[in-house]
């Protein structure tokens, strides 16, 4: 049950509570993925299937624990340290997202904003990895792997391992386009995951 109320106020601050605040202060809708067939709409879907994904199973761990089977647990895994370090990914991924979201003030979108010009956000946490957010949501999904061992767990660490990579260079791409030399020379300070100083 624990596991279940944590998603639900992770999705609920980090998704619901951040793209309020930002609608309220600039009235733009911070969801910029496109219902289109090409790469950035595919991926917007991508993201949204990996999140049922997260839901059913948190649902069926609080709610139906007979049908744990039926997830294909990694018995061999379940082990009370593994939940604690999995725990403390999960609560360290929540506060690295919503302050790293914070620290994009203005300019955070999930996806990619073509119509709403903004700033390119390189202090704070963005001064040691270009993608801080993204970093996050993948300490937690080893997270919940930890916590949940089992086959669908770590389906979700596959399909955002590539859904988050192909967002990445799609962002890249724009952000070049976007900011020019600002831009290139970021990335010339900054690794795409964490710069070690």
């Amino acid at each position: 049950m624990y596991l279940f109320i944590f998603f639900i106020i992770y999705f609920f601050l980090v998704f619901v509570v951040r793209s309020f605040l930002l609608w309220k202060k600039t009235n733009v809708n911070p969801l910029t993925f496109n219902k289109g067939d090409d790469a950035h709409g595919y991926n917007g879907k991508v993201f949204g299937v990996i999140s049922i994904i997260e839901l059913i199973v948190v649902s069926i761990y609080a709610f139906v624990p007979s049908w744990h089977e039926f997830l294909l647990p990694f018995w061999y895994l379940e082990n009370e340290y593994f939940v604690y370090v999995g725990w403390a990914l999960l609560i360290i991924s929540l506060l690295f997202v919503w302050f790293a979201q914070g620290n994009m003030r203005e300019s955070w979108r999930i996806g990619i904003d073509e119509e709403n010009k903004t700033a390119l956000v390189t202090d704070g946490f963005f001064s040691f990895s270009r993608n801080p957010i993204f970093l996050g949501i993948m300490i937690a999904n080893i997270g919940l792997f930890l916590v949940l061992p089992n086959a669908f767990t770590l389906l979700i660490i596959a399909l955002s391992t590539v859904s988050i990579n192909t967002q990445i260079r799609l962002e890249e791409e724009f952000l070049k386009k976007e900011f020019g030399n600002q831009y290139t020379e970021y990335l010339t300070k900054v690794n795409r995951w964490l710069t070690l100083k």
